[in-house]
């Protein structure tokens, strides 16, 4: 099968590999219909989380047909099935499973005793991630083999397209218990760091949670306009100071609500020296993150307030003010997501037209041509915001122009 390999910084490519095999049990094969590129995908480009090794398999956004069930499905699964597979592998009895704390699951991550040495204790295993969250392949490829399968899938009806489910399996529970996680309340102000795919997702979150008002903070004018079309107010961060514009709209008390959904790689620039510091501390190995947008959080969030972190950061980050963080009595609420407590509230939401995932969609390609996506959306270009990748649609190309021949 056709599949996107890593083989180092910056070198993705679309390889021919082994077809994946019923291994346990409690297994699946899914032919992969469609598949997106992460934002976090963009971290493993860039080699910036460790235990990446070559050969690995990318993409942790995925859905299609099951094709296969090994025999301790159960039935929970047949062939035919349309599903979305989260990012997050669940075996739904240990006792995290059990609390709804679905990402970090005791059983599944299979490099449990480098999780622990790392984090301290196990998280569960992840798609298409480093081997620290078990080296599981991901789904940027024509099969995937889902572990757990009877519990690490969300059957999708017939009359929901696949651009509408595929972000069940990541961005949209990311986006929305990103906003979950503020308790938001009638009277709040709720500013978003990053209008990418998971800050558009956590901005309408916030919207639909009843928030008074959302503020957006981005500088690509692409994102903003699409955070604007969704009910945001936004602050263009090139062209205006964020800690006086957000006072100004809150008058002077700031937001009572933040979101960092922008993470480990906040934008470098010489207006912000600190992010200048952090991307040489990175260069060095000095620093793992570059963490200016909690900074400014914190400084900026009215006291009290919440702080919410879906953007992911992988390791250490110098110079975080927690001395304005204890002495404003600041809250801060972070994980991973855990996506199956989420998705029988949200594909309710898409069915009802409450909301569309697919508005974050600006380009659909063939699977082949992911390597360049990469690039692509790395560096925003062509006004990207969210790739959409589709196995199998360019050998159907090659097809349906040979027989009109």
């Amino acid at each position: 099968m056709k599949a996107l390999v890593w083989h180092g910084k910056e070198d993705i490519r679309c390889d021919t590999v082994t077809d994946p095999e019923i291994e346990h049990e409690r297994d699946a094969i899914v032919k992969v219909t469609s598949c997106a590129i992460c934002g976090s995908d963009l971290h493993l480009f860039h080699n910036f989380i460790p235990a990446m090794m070559p050969g690995d398999i990318m993409g942790h956004e995925m859905m299609g047909e099951v094709v296969e069930v090994g025999s301790g499905v159960n039935g929970k699964l047949k062939k035919g099935d349309r599903i979305v597979v989260p990012f997050t592998i669940i075996c739904g009895e240990c006792d995290q499973c059990r609390r709804g704390n679905f990402s970090v699951c005791e059983t599944t991550n299979r490099n449990k005793k480098l999780a622990d040495k790392i984090f301290g204790h196990t998280t569960a295993g992840l798609f298409g991630y480093t081997h620290i969250t078990g080296g599981y392949p991901g789904g940027q490829a024509e099969y995937l083999r889902v572990p757990f399968a009877d519990k690490t899938h969300i059957k999708i009806p017939d009359g929901v397209s696949d651009e509408q489910a595929l972000f069940l399996g990541d961005i949209f529970p990311t986006g929305w218990q990103a906003a979950v996680q503020c308790d938001i309340e009638p009277t709040d102000a709720v500013a978003v760091w990053g209008c990418g795919p998971v800050g558009q997702m956590s901005l309408r979150s916030a919207l639909l949670l009843g928030a008074r008002q959302v503020i957006a903070i981005d500088n690509i004018p692409e994102r903003l306009a699409m955070a604007e079309a969704g009910g945001a107010i936004v602050i263009n961060f090139d062209e205006e100071s964020v800690i006086e514009r957000l006072n100004e709209l809150t008058d002077g008390k700031g937001p009572d609500k933040c979101i960092d959904a922008t993470g480990m790689e906040s934008h470098i620039t010489p207006a912000k020296p600190d992010t200048l510091l952090d991307r040489a501390k990175q260069m060095l190995m000095l620093e793992s993150d570059r963490p200016h947008v909690l900074r400014e959080i914190i400084y900026v969030c009215r006291p009290g307030g919440v702080i919410s972190i879906p953007g992911v950061y992988s390791g250490f980050s110098d110079k975080i003010p927690l001395g304005a963080l204890m002495n404003k009595g600041l809250t801060i609420r972070t994980g991973q997501t855990h996506v199956n407590r989420w998705t029988d509230d949200l594909l309710k939401r898409i069915e009802e037209g409450q909301i569309d995932p697919s508005f974050v969609i600006t380009h659909t390609v063939p699977l082949e041509q992911g390597p360049e996506m990469y690039q692509v959306f790395r560096d925003k270009q062509d006004s990207c915001i969210k790739v959409v990748l589709k196995p199998g649609a360019q050998q159907r190309q090659q097809q349906q122009q040979e027989e009109s021949r």
